[in-house]
């Protein structure tokens, strides 16, 4: 027989619970280079989910069974003007209303085809859109199991 204190132990706190969902919803995702999947919450409810993908109508990655930025050669986390996908963390924002968004956290968790979990800290253009979308708490995967949780009003510290 297990103790309260034992139930407890075992059950995931919010932060981990939503980014093991962000985790599944990138499940999704049509990048044949990394999956991303995004969660926006309020007051502990699901409100917006999001993968990365081509935009509703286009021809995403899987099915013309090609990347353009691998094809040539670009780095992660550079030129995405030439990446056919909108992001995971834009996905969801755009499926929200401001009410849901203001205050919201979002949860936000990749994978690199084939490498397993990677490092899923939002792009300069999606932390753009997160602090106009006035999100309040952002937590991504550090890559390794974990994650990072932070407050996007230190981002205003720099330009982003």
């Amino acid at each position: 027989m297990t103790t309260d204190k034992k139930k407890k132990q075992s059950r995931p706190g919010w932060d981990e619970y939503f980014i093991n969902i962000a985790k599944a919803v990138s499940a999704r995702a049509t990048c044949l280079r990394r999956k991303y999947g995004a969660v926006i919450t309020k007051d502990k409810i699901i409100v917006s989910t999001g993968y990365n993908g081509a935009p509703s109508g286009m021809k995403d990655c899987l099915e013309a069974g090609k990347c353009t930025r691998k094809e040539l050669q670009i780095p992660h986390g550079e030129r995405y003007e030439l990446c056919h996908s909108v992001h995971a963390e834009a996905n969801a924002i755009i499926r929200a209303s401001a009410d849901e968004l203001s205050g919201a956290t979002i949860y936000i968790a990749g994978e690199d085809n084939g490498l397993g979990e990677c490092l899923s800290e939002p792009c300069m253009m999606c932390k753009r859109i997160i602090l106009n979308a006035r999100i309040k708490k952002v937590v991504y995967s550090d890559g390794n199991g974990k994650y990072h949780i932070i407050s996007p009003a230190r981002w205003l510290k720099k330009r982003v």
